[in-house]
């Protein structure tokens, strides 16, 4: 079935429902990610409309974010502060300026491993997780780009950095989901205080920080550490691709019974190897990020039971620890046992990115439109 991409975002921006009914969230957070890659890409206002209206949903006139405690110490919660500072450069409204602000004062004060990352969250102590890089470092850089505070995009490259050393697991050349500083987590390898299996999703999320960060900080030799780690992975990454294209839930057990293509991931590597063409990092080419996002195309969009056009195989959460009642132990077997969302924001947000960075590449060659 023929699917028009611009279509599909379109209506599902249109239709969409706030994740946690209206509290400011990183889930909420993707899809703005991918509303503004799409303006960038095309200059069509119509996204920009989409992501002015949905973040305008959950600021009250003082600016202030539903839901929003400072002092729960979320890193999850900086992901959509990136909305607010596209929207403060392109609008007068003071709200956008209000609730960024706090969000950057959360950063002064988030709790960090001795190392210098910041937790993953309060009730997840002394650990870094992959998904907060993505979460919080971006948002530190353009903020810190925007008020002048050059201090405060140094330290975004330094903690992506430290954290790449201290999650890389050598033998695979790829790396792990968690670490705890502390190796008190029954999830954590005793010696080095790693999770023990490589969750696609988490090094996607790891993926899309580099190249995002590698675009806001200046020239220098951490930069160029940067783009030699990223351009590492990304070719790593490119050994380990299904037949058609993808990447496997757990991303280096092809074998593994039950394993099986992941979309959001496969949306998320297709961006980050995208952008890593276009903003020429040595050793990257955008074939492999287009071949992705075609084998997305054809595997992974198409009608529900309803009719309506969705996207497949995304599974719905992951993480490490306790949560819901369950302690999720970081195994093969524990990523293989989340369940699938269609339509999950943490899989078409991506897919927006990446079809973006697609659109931006074709204009600078003759690749043909998806169609």
């Amino acid at each position: 079935m023929t699917v028009d991409l611009v279509d599909y975002f379109d209506a599902y921006a249109r239709d969409y429902q706030p994740y946690k009914g209206g509290s400011w969230c990183y889930e909420d957070g993707c899809l703005y990610a991918g509303l503004i890659a799409l303006h960038e890409a095309t200059g069509d206002t119509k996204w920009s409309v989409h992501l002015k209206r949905l973040v305008d949903d959950q600021l009250d006139d003082q600016g202030q974010m539903h839901d929003y405690v400072l002092t729960e110490y979320n890193i999850d919660n900086i992901l959509p502060g990136r909305a607010l500072i596209f929207l403060l450069k392109t609008t007068d409204d003071n709200r956008y300026r209000i609730a960024a602000d706090r969000l950057a004062r959360q950063l002064q004060s988030h709790p960090r491993l001795g190392a210098g990352p910041y937790w993953h969250k309060l009730r997840y102590p002394h650990q870094v997780w992959l998904d907060g890089l993505y979460m919080g470092l971006a948002f530190k850089a353009e903020y810190g780009k925007l008020a002048g505070q050059q201090t405060m995009v140094h330290d975004a490259l330094e903690e992506l950095l430290v954290t790449l050393e201290l999650t890389s697991d050598g033998v695979s050349g790829l790396y792990r989901h968690g670490y705890d500083e502390e190796r008190l987590q029954a999830w954590a390898d005793p010696q080095t205080g790693l999770s023990t299996a490589h969750w696609a999703r988490a090094i996607g999320w790891l993926a899309m920080a580099m190249v995002d960060l590698y675009g806001l900080v200046p020239e220098g030799a951490d930069k160029s550490m940067l783009a030699e780690k990223l351009g590492g992975l990304l070719a790593r990454l490119s050994h380990l691709r299904t037949r058609d294209g993808r990447w496997l839930q757990v991303i280096d057990q092809p074998d593994l019974s039950g394993n099986y293509p992941e979309s959001s991931a496969t949306a998320m590597f297709a961006y980050a190897s995208l952008k890593a063409a276009r903003l020429g990092i040595a050793a990257t080419t955008a074939e492999v990020g287009s071949e992705a996002l075609e084998s997305l195309h054809r595997h992974a969009l198409g009608p529900n039971a309803s009719g309506r056009m969705v996207m497949k195989q995304i599974c719905c959460v992951a993480g490490l620890g306790g949560f819901g009642g369950v302690y999720r132990d970081g195994t093969p077997a524990y990523y293989l046992s989340e369940a699938l969302n269609d339509d999950d924001i943490k899989g078409v947000g991506p897919l927006m990115m990446a079809e973006a960075e697609r659109l931006r590449c074709a204009a600078h060659s003759a690749s043909p439109a998806l169609v």
